[in-house]
């Protein structure tokens, strides 16, 4: 759900209410705590060269990487290592978290070996509740592949809340978002969508956050039915593989939106380098948008996608002749400026 949603709430409230009503373990990861603050930040001047991914999505790919090292060492009972990949703090506050849930012993830190002690084995089902904005499916369908690798059940809680209420909410935080932040969210957030995702049949999407009493039950029978019904780890379907098709264009449209975004900002500053006029730059700028969103309209429709091949999660590079064939008609478009 969006900022201000009311996950948060929620997230703490079945943290204390499931371990009472139907006796089941359970535990928070909230990103907001694991994913520090200046993750989200530009990057310190002097850092060195711009890494390959953003920090926040480094950092989201080092949480998922401690997640399923602390699911494997759940079910195979093996002692919990660090993956080689996640940054140091990173894993110290996952590891805190865990700890301070009863999830891992206390015990001593094992930093020359990587191991933290084996987790808490328990006698009732282990609810492990993600609390994030999740706002593109791709990010969801990650921890389904979790799911699906170690047999384990999941299962979705979508806050669907006006944006509006979203952002009196916010502006009410001691330290709130800006508003186009949000309403950007907004506009891309991918709600569950029960009827094509075989993955995301077990979703339940409330209107509230104030959690009725009906709200509860149907909580209670969501996670009920999930936990009766672990993903298979070979399930496969038609129905299935067509969810994954649909995450890899929606990938590589994101990814080749970014790339057509430098090309323009990189075509607008050789413009201005070469003298167009100012009050013509707003007609080029207008000019090459319109191209960009006409190129990724085909590329979201399949136009260009014909031969592609995504397998889970190993998606493939944006549509390479996509790309080329726009730096051509953006140099075209700006070559009409300049030799005016």
């Amino acid at each position: 759900g969006l900022p201000a949603a009311g996950k948060s709430t929620l997230a703490r409230a079945l943290r204390r209410r499931l371990p009472r009503r139907p006796g089941w373990a359970c535990a928070l990861l909230s990103y907001d705590e694991l994913i520090p603050p200046e993750a989200f930040g530009p990057s310190e001047p002097g850092a060195g060269p711009a890494p390959l991914l953003p920090r926040w999505k480094q950092s989201r790919r080092e949480l998922l990487q401690c997640l399923e090292r602390f699911l494997r060492a759940l079910v195979t009972g093996e002692p919990l290592s660090a993956p080689p990949a996640a940054g140091q703090p990173g894993w110290e506050r996952f590891l805190a978290c865990c700890r301070g849930q009863g999830l891992l012993p206390p015990g001593e830190r094992h930093g020359g070996a990587g191991r933290s002690g084996t987790p808490a084995a328990t006698a009732e089902p282990l609810y492990l509740i993600l609390d994030d904005n999740f706002y593109y499916q791709s990010m969801r369908y990650e921890v389904y592949q979790l799911a699906r690798k170690y047999s384990l059940s999941f299962c979705q809680l979508f806050l669907e809340c006006p944006v509006e209420c979203c952002l009196q909410r916010n502006r009410l935080r001691s330290h709130p978002l800006p508003d186009e932040t949000i309403r950007l969210m907004a506009r891309k957030i991918e709600m569950p969508d029960l009827k094509k995702n075989a993955w995301e049949r077990n979703s339940l999407i409330l209107k509230s956050f104030d959690c009725t009493l009906e709200d509860e039950y149907q909580i209670i029978g969501l996670l009920a039915t999930a936990l009766e019904n672990p993903v298979k780890p070979n399930e496969e379907n038609l129905e299935q593989k067509e969810a994954d098709r649909a995450i890899c264009a929606a990938s590589t449209v994101h990814q080749a939106d970014g790339i057509c975004r430098r090309i323009i900002s990189q075509t607008m500053k050789d413009a201005k380098d070469k003298n167009v006029l100012p009050s013509e730059m707003k007609s080029l700028a207008e000019e090459l948008n319109k191209l960009k969103a006409e190129f990724l309209e085909d590329l979201r429709q399949g136009n260009n996608l014909k031969n592609q091949i995504c397998i889970q999660n190993q998606y493939s590079d944006p549509a390479t002749s996509v790309i080329s064939s726009f730096q051509h008609e953006a140099t075209n478009v700006v070559n009409k400026y300049i030799l005016k």
